[in-house]
């Protein structure tokens, strides 16, 4: 007797002796497990992935060293003003209210606030101090006045930065504008006091009269952009928990058609779940995107495994086995497969460990966790409190409900189940080179599936969140202010429609060469960036800003050109004496956007030219960094895509690889530890390659792309894959020890094993299809990939391996490879 069968006799022994002690202990496990759910933290987003990405880390130097109209640092929020025009009296009022009471509002610490209002006022009045001053001053202004002042301040260019494309100078009117506000609090302020400071100061927008907080007048910040994110997550938890378990629930009845039965069954995943988020509270990982989809993951295993249970020990109560040897005879041959189940999908699921990205590395921690998790309590506490339920059951007068396996007799299920072992029978081959062949066209046409990563591909699905406002609370979804926001950027202040990327200059530009460095880094552009009229590259940057300025202050020109020996209009010495002007003049605001305050670091932006591959408009920039005498980093939203994209394709690939390799290398020994042969792990893995490939090739035949999110199915699939085929190689070895023929151990194993089987895949594919329901897109496509990957490996397991069987069973030995060393006879005796 082997060391696995030893343990599994010890488990035999407490299932069926002890089971009131084995529910107890189980139960106390549970109680502990609650204590870790309220450590449990939520993480949502794209920033999940981004992490330790040099463009990343640019691109967060950025948001902390310069000023922007539109965005800025975690520790700024903006308000985005629409009206028929923004530029008439009671709107610069409103506008000038509205900084008025989030200024005077001391708990909310906001430093300062900026508008184009504000520099409409400053002309009207200098001396005005106060946001109520300048009020005022708008308020008392003749109409002759306020345009003049509103002429001066466009001169200035404090009008057109902050206010919509649709901005006409001559009728001075524009439908939307831009407050800015700035808080004062550190730059290392927890999220959760930046995002209370901003739902604070909505409630004074909304009180100022005129203004309808999240209509015509919308505060918008990192903090609220993480809150809405964080409920869009809770959202998305809401709407898909409770359709999968009614799902699962109505397959549960199918399968099981008893109810105590039925009762034990989502006991047990209940405590899995239960164990796997107290496991997540006491090991610290955060609730994201990624493992919104473990939970349907245990939900299909722990499902495969309890029909499996109850379906087997069915049959063999049917056989008029008493209780405990009916109980005993199925753990003694479900738990091994059930082990060798969830060594191979853990397998699968740790080598996300490798992966670059936190949220699939939680991912792959956390759903290897809750697999082993449901091993235990499948294993373990579902035959005891089956045991116990069925004593209980002969005891008092509690009737019998379904009692046979699904599948069993002659059933209509069980005459379907048996297509793939009567094909087995008629054309063996032409069956396993005709589904190779498949995976194989499947999987080279999948090395074509795109590879996609963005902010906007976790945001939600508009239509999908119109119509399930219709729904009753509290499935109803949050109303998404950072949606409109959006909407609003797009439309009125066109963010979005033009493609950019960006040097971050990442040194002190105070010597005098240090503006002439940067000009020349827009010389002789590459074809990917816009050029103007003189050839150079599209760009902005404090450069342009200087330019710019010199062109409508002829004060600030006469410092420019005094500074300028080379006549470049470019200042090449006292660069500190240009800044300190620049900065001093009304284009101060704009400088700020590509100047650090403490003059140690700049940036410069490039248009991409229309149309261009995002791609090669990342490559071109990167070159350029690396080309440049400055000390330059490529970032911008593009840049840091693109290099998520270059981690993601290599991490699936690699995850992919090592999964594989793990779960041949154990199979195969498992089954040379066992069973003596190892082509029985093998045999195992010839449908899981077929089912990768069909995956795969499914993946772009859909148009769904490879993402961080669904980059972890691959590998995945691995082990799902082999969920099925194990169960079925398990049961036929079983079945072919005992002495039957190939044919007829095909004929039990389909019997007995098929519809457990179908049940399994009912149940899972239903249970992990429902992220269909999800509000983000992500989600949705990697629950139809888990479904799909689940459907083919269900497939292959009834389809392909009584044939691969049969085949191997015919031609193995002459490669010294045979089912068991010699090959059965037609009649079904052993050689000799």
């Amino acid at each position: 007797m082997t060391a696995a069968d030893r343990a599994v006799e010890r488990v035999d022994e407490f299932v069926t002796e002890r089971p009131v002690t084995v529910i107890a202990v189980f139960l106390l496990i549970s109680v502990v497990a609650v204590g870790g759910i309220g450590g449990i933290e939520t993480s949502a987003g794209a920033d999940q992935f981004t992490q330790d990405i040099p463009a990343q880390q640019a691109l967060d130097d950025i948001d902390e060293e310069f000023e922007t109209s539109i965005g800025g640092s975690a520790t700024a929020a903006q308000v985005i003003v629409t009206d028929d025009n923004v530029l008439s009296r009671p709107t610069l009022i409103r506008i000038l209210e509205t900084q008025d009471r989030l200024e005077s509002r001391s708990t909310l610490r906001v430093g300062s606030t900026s508008s184009h209002a504000d520099a409409i006022a400053r002309r009207l009045d200098p001396t005005a101090e106060t946001a109520a001053q300048r009020r005022d001053a708008v308020e008392e202004a003749t109409p002759q006045e306020l345009r003049t002042a509103i002429n001066d301040a466009d001169a200035a260019g404090a009008v057109a930065a902050q206010v919509s494309v649709d901005y006409n100078p001559t009728a001075q009117t524009a439908d939307a504008a831009i407050v800015g506000i700035t808080y004062d609090v550190p730059e290392a302020a927890t999220t959760a006091r930046v995002t209370g400071l901003q739902t604070r100061s909505v409630e004074v927008v909304d009180s100022v009269p005129g203004n309808d907080a999240g209509d015509n007048a919308i505060l918008f910040g990192d903090g609220v952009l993480q809150s809405e994110i964080t409920a869009l997550l809770g959202d998305t938890a809401i709407i898909v928990f409770p359709a999968a378990l009614l799902l699962i629930l109505g397959f549960l009845v199918f399968a099981y058609r008893d109810p105590i039965d039925m009762g034990i069954g989502l006991a047990a995943l209940l405590l899995s779940l239960l164990w796997t988020f107290g496991f997540m509270g006491y090991a610290g990982i955060p609730f994201s995107d990624s493992l919104v989809t473990v939970f349907p993951l245990l939900l299909a295993v722990g499902i495969d495994f309890g029909i499996h249970i109850v379906n087997r020990y069915r049959e063999e109560r049917g056989e008029g086995l008493s209780i405990a040897a009916a109980m005993r005879t199925t753990t003694d041959q479900l738990l091994i497969a059930f082990l060798l189940v969830t060594i191979t999908t853990v397998f699968g699921l740790v080598s996300n460990v490798a992966s670059p990205f936190e949220p699939n590395r939680d991912f792959g921690i956390v759903a290897a966790a809750g697999i082993t998790f449901t091993l235990v309590i499948f294993g373990i506490f579902l035959p005891a409190a089956k045991v116990l339920a069925d004593r209980w059951r002969d005891r008092l007068p509690i009737p019998a409900f379904g009692t046979t396996p699904l599948g069993s007799g002659g059933s209509r299920l069980g005459r379907a189940l048996r297509v793939g072992v009567d094909l087995s029978r008629v054309a063996p081959v032409a069956v396993v080179v005709l589904l190779l062949v498949g995976g194989a066209i499947g999987g080279a046409y999948g090395t074509g599936v795109n590879t996609e990563f963005s902010e906007e591909a976790f945001f939600p699905n508009e239509d999908r969140l119109e119509t399930y406002s219709n729904l009753p609370e509290p499935f109803a979804p949050t109303d998404y202010t950072f949606l409109r926001v959006l909407t609003l950027f797009e439309e009125e202040f066109e963010q979005g429609f033009v493609g950019s990327v960006t040097l971050y200059v990442d040194q002190s530009v105070r010597d005098d060469d240090a503006l002439e460095l940067i000009d020349r880094t827009t010389r002789n552009p590459p074809d990917t960036f816009e050029t103007t009229e003189e050839r150079r590259a599209a760009s902005t940057s404090v450069v342009t800003v200087i330019e710019d300025r010199a062109a409508r202050d002829p004060e600030f020109a006469a410092v420019v050109n005094r500074n300028d020996r080379l006549g470049t209009g470019v200042p090449d010495r006292n660069v500190d004496e240009v800044y300190e002007a620049l900065l001093d003049s009304p284009a101060r605001g704009q400088a700020r956007g590509y100047l650090a305050d403490d003059r140690g670091s700049a940036r410069i932006d490039y248009t991409i030219r229309p149309g261009v591959d995002n791609s090669e408009a990342v490559a071109d920039v990167r070159e350029l960094a690396e080309r440049t005498p400055l000390e330059a980093v490529p970032t911008g939203s593009l840049v840091v895509n693109e290099a998520v994209i270059d981690r993601l394709t290599e991490s699936a690939i690699r995850s992919l690889i090592a999964a594989f390799a793990l779960t041949a290398i154990f199979l195969a020994l498992s089954y040379a530890y066992l069973e003596g042969r190892a082509v029985y792990g093998l045999l195992n893995l010839v449908p899981v390659l077929v089912t990768v490939g069909l995956l795969v090739g499914s993946m772009r035949l859909f148009s769904i792309p490879l993402t961080p999110i669904n980059a972890p199915i691959l590998s995945v699939s691995i082990g799902l894959g082999v969920d099925y085929t194990v169960h079925f190689v398990h049961r036929f070895v079983d079945e072919y020890k005992a002495g039957h023929a190939v044919d007829e151990a095909l004929d039990i194993t389909i019997a007995g094993t098929g519809g457990a089987l179908t049940g399994s895949m009912l149940t899972t594919v239903c249970g992990l299809g429902v992220l269909w329901l999800a509000v983000i897109p992500l989600l949705q496509d990697f629950g139809l990939l888990l479904a799909l990957g689940v459907l083919y490996a269900y497939l292959c397991s009834i389809l392909l391996v009584p044939s691969l069987v049969v085949v191997w069973d015919r031609y193995g030995d002459r490669v010294g490879l045979g089912l068991d060393g010699g090959l059965r006879e037609s009649t079904g005796e052993r050689a000799d």
